[in-house]
């Protein structure tokens, strides 16, 4: 018997997100209270996204006629971070529009014995428009086709 993505997610709560994406703090990440910066988780999801978005893809993102812009984020800390944590971003998508994409985010600390710890989750939403008039436009293929592979069934 197999366990269900719930219970996998149970014991290795990356299992609950269909891609990860490398990620490594920097000396300056950390604060004067010796732990990575609230702001600097944002970083982290924002270039675990795109950084996500050009590899899947294969495509320089920037170099589209629509862009994603940041309409919404959040976050919530489970576990402090500090340089030279190395980190792993879980990536998932909650809900894929015509024109919007809302990513679920789970960051995680690499420990010492191989195992994931999750330090925080985020929500991230990425609105598309045209990159000259700025006005909302549908997700461009490649980005949708690559999207949808992040889609967890409700």
């Amino acid at each position: 018997m197999t366990a269900s993505a719930g219970q996998r997610a149970e014991h290795n709560p990356a299992a609950g997100y269909p891609a990860l994406w490398p990620v490594t703090t920097r000396w300056d990440d950390n604060d004067h209270y010796g732990h990575v910066n609230n702001v600097t988780y944002y970083s982290y999801f924002d270039t675990a996204v795109n950084g996500w978005l050009m590899h899947t893809t294969g495509v320089d993102i920037r170099d589209l006629s629509a862009i994603g812009v940041v309409a919404e984020t959040s976050c919530k800390y489970h576990r402090e971070l500090s340089f030279p944590d190395s980190l792993q971003v879980g990536l998932s998508v909650e809900k894929l529009g015509t024109r919007s994409i809302v990513y679920l985010l789970g960051l995680f600390r690499e420990s010492a014995d191989d195992e994931l710890q999750l330090a925080a989750t985020g929500r991230f939403v990425h609105v598309y428009v045209d990159s000259t008039t700025r006005r909302p436009v549908p997700i461009p293929t490649e980005i949708e086709a690559a999207a949808r592979t992040l889609v967890i069934p409700s």
